[in-house]
């Protein structure tokens, strides 16, 4: 599985988004590569899940299974959250 951490510049924030995201994983115990990149490079194809900021979700051209939107990128606890409910589904 491939999770990709998007922002809309695919720098800092998005990159602190993929340490949050790795760290989660290993709470929810879930195996995954994890990238991250600017909202303008992500295709469908680049991952089989994608995680977001809302300010930019609804801006991306994902199909919405594939999309979990976080309203904190920094929130530890919102993202396990917003991850376990999309990997319980």
């Amino acid at each position: 599985m491939k999770i990709m951490a998007v922002c809309g510049s695919g720098l800092g924030s998005s990159f602190m988004m993929e340490m949050n995201i790795k760290k989660v994983l290993k709470n929810i115990d879930v195996t995954a590569d994890v990238d991250h990149s600017d909202l303008g490079s992500v295709t469908p194809d680049l991952a089989d899940v994608f995680v977001m900021a809302k300010d930019i979700a609804y801006s991306a051209n994902l199909p919405e299974d594939k999309v979990i939107i976080v309203n904190n990128i920094i929130d530890l606890k919102e993202i396990e959250q917003k991850m376990r409910e999309y990997f319980d589904k």
